[in-house]
């Protein structure tokens, strides 16, 4: 018959229809996985809002506790998406602690990237207004890895503390308030190693000599200078009452400075010292005792050590607070004028009911 159809014809164009079908599958898929994969890879994935954001990832996380950290920062956008570039990229294999910024706008790859290769953002280690070695031990903790307690027991190992030329009566001179750049996973001691190089190299040749030429060791410089930091704010004025001392010491005078009363007493809250405060038996009770306290009474800052290398000359012997209470200071030559002085302040405070 004229029209009729070819079966082999009819199995051949259902096999080329089936064949089509699978590669416009395979095309269809093809391109899905590419555009889904270019999506993993190249899509930004970090939305910090424009805020500075740090991911924390402690010594010993595992590559789950890492992760977690990462999603923590509420910034990730897709979570299922990082977690799958980090077994691609290997991550849990080669997880490393440390502060990482994440910035705005990174994509997987780059994020992954940078925690697998450990590129951490350092951070600006600054210590201030430090009394006791507990205070320092707990204002380095709140910034870096090594824990409070880490980081005290060294300050109190007498024996470590000697290798360093230190002991515990003096340790916190060893800290030089600064900025310094330093890893979030600085260990305990290399800390105290790093401060150890600071502290030398902030004592120059030039500063040394100053020291010697007022006849006082690098630790007792600190610690003179720790107590003219606690007598005045006023930077100004810092030569002018390290000079006090400094005239005090060379002629044999009791420093008689109310800072290291209060350190001996060790109530802070104290603003008026009073004769109770002065009877306080300990070697940092200046009032009793003659010559320097064992060590600094806070960590002095360049300010105060370099007001005590360059002290202002001067023939003063007293000064005290004045009464308008301005932050300055009253000086006197003779005990008369410094009483005159004392009583006018004396009396601003009653005025102020500021009794203790």
């Amino acid at each position: 018959m004229a029209n009729q159809v070819n079966p082999r014809k009819r199995v051949k164009k259902g096999r080329n229809s089936w064949l089509t079908g699978i590669i416009v599958l395979f095309l269809f898929l093809f391109v899905s996985f590419s555009y889904y994969a270019y999506q993993i890879v190249y899509t930004p994935n970090v939305d910090t809002k424009d805020q500075e954001t740090y991911v924390y990832i402690p010594t010993g996380a595992s590559y789950e506790q890492a992760l977690d950290s990462v999603e923590a920062t509420g910034v990730i956008i897709d979570r299922l998406s990082l977690r799958f570039m980090a077994k691609l990229m290997d991550y849990d294999q080669l997880v490393k602690p440390g502060r990482y910024k994440l910035e705005n706008g990174w994509n997987n790859r780059q994020l992954i990237g940078v925690l697998r290769l450990g590129e951490q953002d350092p951070l600006k280690l600054t210590f201030t207004n430090i009394r006791l070695r507990s205070q320092l031990a707990e204002k380095l903790a709140a910034s870096l890895e090594p824990s409070t307690e880490e980081l005290d027991s060294l300050l109190n190992d007498q024996a470590y503390l000697q290798t360093l030329g230190f002991d515990t009566t003096n340790i916190v001179s060893m800290f030089i308030p600064n900025t310094y750049e330093v890893y979030w996973t600085i260990t305990a001691e290399e800390l105290m190693q790093r401060m150890k190089t600071e502290y030398d190299r902030f004592w120059t040749e030039e500063r040394k000599a100053k020291a010697a030429k007022l006849g006082l060791s690098q630790k007792e410089v600190s610690t003179l200078a720790s107590i003219v930091q606690a007598e005045t704010i006023k930077n100004d004025e810092k030569p002018r009452v390290a000079g006090v001392y400094l005239n005090r010491l060379q002629k044999g005078i009791l420093l008689q400075a109310d800072p290291t009363v209060v350190f001996a007493v060790r109530d802070f809250s104290i603003r008026r010292v009073l004769n109770v405060h002065l009877q306080h038996d300990s070697p940092y009770n200046t009032y009793r005792y003659a010559g320097l306290p064992p060590g600094p009474i806070n960590v002095p800052d360049i300010s105060s050590i370099d007001a005590v290398l360059n002290p202002e000359q001067h023939n003063y012997i007293y000064f005290c607070a004045k009464e308008d209470f301005s932050g300055y200071h009253s000086f006197a030559v003779t005990h008369a004028e410094h009483m005159a002085n004392a009583r006018r302040y004396q009396k601003a405070l009653t005025e102020r009911n500021i009794l203790k």
